[in-house]
């Protein structure tokens, strides 16, 4: 059973920084392509930051674009998401989601998801 577990969450200040840890229990972790996504409180589940299996293709939500940076190191089987920058409608669940085995149909074979992790920015 893979398990993908998140931490770093908490307070963070409006203009601060908040760093995100996802931590894969899988040692093909370096063949999935990994993704943050949210959900605030009244709002629908959105990708934040996704990551290719290699870390060289990465896209952002247009809404966090240009102060969150999403990274991954293989060799520890973690995907990071680092929060600057930050703004009180960055509070959310933060979900950490892997994916692998992309099929011909465009779905993936196996899609893991954390449990997610509570990221609230204020003053």
């Amino acid at each position: 059973q893979v398990q993908l577990v998140e931490s770093g969450g908490g307070l963070g200040q409006p203009g601060g920084s908040l760093r995100l840890s996802c931590a894969a229990s899988v040692f093909i972790f370096s063949s999935y392509v990994m993704s943050w996504y949210r959900q605030a409180p009244g709002k629908g589940r959105e990708l934040v930051a996704r990551i290719s299996s290699t870390g060289r293709d990465i896209n952002y939500a247009d809404s966090v674009k240009g102060r969150f940076t999403i990274s991954r190191d293989n060799a520890k089987n973690t995907v990071y998401l680092q929060m600057n920058s930050l703004k009180p409608e960055d509070t959310a669940v933060y979900y950490c989601n892997a994916k692998g085995k992309l099929l011909r149909s465009g779905a993936y074979e196996y899609d893991f998801w954390g449990q997610g992790i509570q990221a609230t920015v204020s003053s």
